[in-house]
């Protein structure tokens, strides 16, 4: 009689205080539940660690209901279909989801999954740059913010997931780019690989200061990413009928009390500008446009799919702290199986 399946899991052992530490998670093997009627077992190639993560970590309410103690975290991840119970997936199937994470093996039912096509991308781009980071990049630059040839695009978190893609985007359409990081070597980056027009490292001075050198016309777009002095220094430099995209303030993430607003939101009013948050979730509707899109421009060459990858799943707490920390280009990843 074969042996039952069994595969490593990350679950949350406790709430964080502020900064999340490896105390906090626990590497457990668990027995594999065989798929019932519809479902599918896939084994996970990579899964992701995103910032978002990090407010399901607490237990309060938001958009997404909190992790909860002595269970197995949940995410992005992408693998292949081992078993399928279901007429819409077969075995061997490549397959990208939602939550399938933060583990070595998911079963879950087929319509959680979405098949992906390994000839159009890396299966590692389907969580970056073809998942969900890239269409949150996609939708919140094109659709809220809606950049015209000649403005003046700032990004912050610009060496992120999210933000390389966003400057890349802007600088499709016709924009001057500028983006924000935390390190000489990730402008540099900014600068020569993603082609973004000025870069600044907001650890070198004051942000206001170092945004007001790099764009000193003014901001038409601004995708915040971080929120706080960030959003404070966009303000003070934003044209009349500016848009800000709100999608992240990863400045805040970690904070144990109320963090203090922009002291000039006022400016919002004179300005007469749009600021606007989004969930990419509810923009199932662009999914055909952004896979088309997306795809077609990164066969051309037009968008880079920038990764940071780390190996194996014991490591999953790591990277995850590695990413709050800002310790990666591009989208952070755990490699769950070598030869991906």
């Amino acid at each position: 009689m074969a042996q039952p399946l069994k595969g490593r899991e990350i679950h949350l052992k406790s709430r964080p205080k502020g900064e999340p530490t490896p105390e906090i998670f626990e590497l457990v093997e668990a027995a594999v539940p065989e798929p019932t009627e519809g479902q599918v077992l896939v084994r996970n190639h990579f899964m992701s660690v995103d910032p978002y993560m990090r407010g399901r970590m607490n237990d309060t309410k938001s958009y997404v209901p909190p992790f909860k103690l002595g269970e197995v975290l949940d995410g992005g991840s992408v693998g292949q279909v081992v078993r399928s119970r279901s007429p819409d997936l077969k075995e061997g199937d490549f397959v990208v989801g939602g939550t399938g994470g933060w583990r070595e093996y998911a079963v879950a039912p087929a319509k959680h999954y979405q098949k992906v096509d390994p000839s159009v991308g890396p299966l590692s781009a389907y969580l970056g740059v073809l998942g969900m980071p890239g269409m949150t990049a996609y939708v919140g630059l094109l659709d809220i913010g809606k950049p015209a040839a000649g403005e003046t695009v700032f990004v912050s978190g610009a060496a992120g997931a999210v933000g390389g893609v966003v400057g890349e985007l802007a600088r499709l359409k016709g924009a001057r780019v500028v983006g924000s990081v935390g390190s000489d070597a990730k402008a540099k980056h900014l600068r020569e690989q993603l082609k973004f027009d000025d870069a600044i490292n907001y650890k070198s001075g004051p942000v206001a200061e170092s945004l007001a050198k790099a764009c000193p016309e003014g901001i038409d777009v601004y995708f915040d990413n971080v929120g706080g002095d960030h959003l404070e220094a966009a303000l003070g430099l934003m044209k009349n009928h500016g848009r800000i995209v709100l999608c992240g303030a990863i400045s805040q993430y970690n904070a144990t009390s109320p963090t203090p607003g922009p002291r000039n939101l006022m400016l919002a009013v004179g300005k007469r500008l749009t600021l606007q948050g989004f969930i990419v979730s509810d923009h199932g509707n662009r999914r055909a446009d952004f896979l088309r899109d997306m795809g077609g421009w990164l066969r051309e060459g037009k968008v880079s799919d920038v990764n940071t990858i780390v190996d194996g799943l014991d490591k999953a707490p790591d990277a995850f702290i590695g990413l709050m920390r800002g310790d990666n280009t591009g989208k952070m990843l755990v490699r769950l199986v070598k030869e991906s």
